[in-house]
């Protein structure tokens, strides 16, 4: 990679990892599910100017169910819980993980060594947050965080069960997040009133202010629509295997920025744990790819954050 791309990765992963901060932030009075629908609103109005992904629509609906409204609706809900944005972050990675192991059973694509050495070292990891957290995150909200990235995981491996990781051409996996975007809203809004009930949602919608919209702004514009344009195109322009791990920096800037700004220190388990689940999850990304069908660490580098 030239400097000039391993500057722009950096920049999209740490927009990326400043992304949990701004989630929280911005849903503060707002039904978690209410605030889900309303991001992937704004982010479906794009399919007006994005093409259409070459994939079917059984594939978009099951990108948009297990990707986009499964993942965050779980993620959201597991921060408005208390659960840490640094936290989150951390537990999210475990997709990788889970990717790997849902893909050797429903792809039949047998792990190599050094994958299945990754998923141990990771799995080691979430043992060890889980065991440490010492009370600083709700047991549920955990629970609710490693439900999002194995719903991420299955949405991996629905793309990739159709043969594309998101189509071919520039736009990448942009167009299939946007497209599978029109999926979320209408479900997520009924779960939110079945979840909290019409007076929630009115309220929500009246504490709806601007540092809502500067959330809204940033998870569905420069997260999504923008940090997808550029990873795409450093995809497009650099192996797989020199892009993905770069994701790897998401965490750590959550992390870092949890701690500085809302003075959120974890616990030495939560650090410990969360080594040895970062270095799993690069150890699963950089391992020689699974037998039969090609490489989980396309189906990675979908991150939608």
């Amino acid at each position: 990679m030239s400097r000039r791309d391993m500057m722009l990765a950096a920049g999209v992963a740490a927009a990326w990892g400043f992304n949990f901060l701004v989630i929280e932030w911005g849903m503060a009075g707002i039904p978690p599910l209410l605030f889900v629908a309303i991001r992937f609103a704004v982010v479906a109005v794009f399919v007006v100017i994005v093409p259409r992904p070459v994939a079917s629509w059984r594939t978009v609906v099951g990108v948009g169910l297990f990707m986009s409204l499964g993942q965050f609706g779980l993620l959201y809900t597991a921060l408005a819980l208390g659960l840490q944005p640094g936290l989150a972050a951390l537990l999210l990675q475990a997709q990788a993980v889970f990717t790997v192991v849902i893909a050797a059973g429903v792809l039949r694509e047998r792990p190599t060594a050094g994958q299945s050495v990754g998923v141990a070292i990771g799995v080691a990891g979430l043992a060890v947050v889980a065991a440490g957290r010492g009370g600083n995150a709700p047991a549920l909200a955990v629970v609710l965080a490693l439900a999002a990235a194995l719903s991420w995981a299955v949405g991996n491996v629905v793309s990739r069960r159709a043969g594309v990781v998101a189509g071919p051409g520039p736009l990448g996996a942009l167009s299939l997040t946007v497209w599978s975007a029109l999926v979320v809203p209408v479900p997520a809004l009924a779960l939110a009133f079945a979840v909290d009930g019409p007076a929630a949602i009115g309220a929500g919608l009246a504490a709806f202010g601007w540092s809502a919209v500067l959330s809204t702004v940033y998870t569905a514009g420069l997260c999504t629509l923008a940090g997808y344009a550029i990873f795409n195109g450093l995809l497009a322009r650099n192996p797989s295997a020199a892009v993905v791990p770069w994701v790897l920096l998401a965490p750590v800037v959550a992390m870092i920025a949890a701690v500085l700004l809302l003075g959120q220190i974890p616990a030495p388990a939560e650090i410990l744990g969360g080594l040895l689940l970062v270095g799993g999850v690069l150890v699963t990304t950089m391992a020689p790819r699974a037998r039969r069908r090609p490489a989980v660490a396309e189906a990675e580098a979908h991150t939608p954050v």
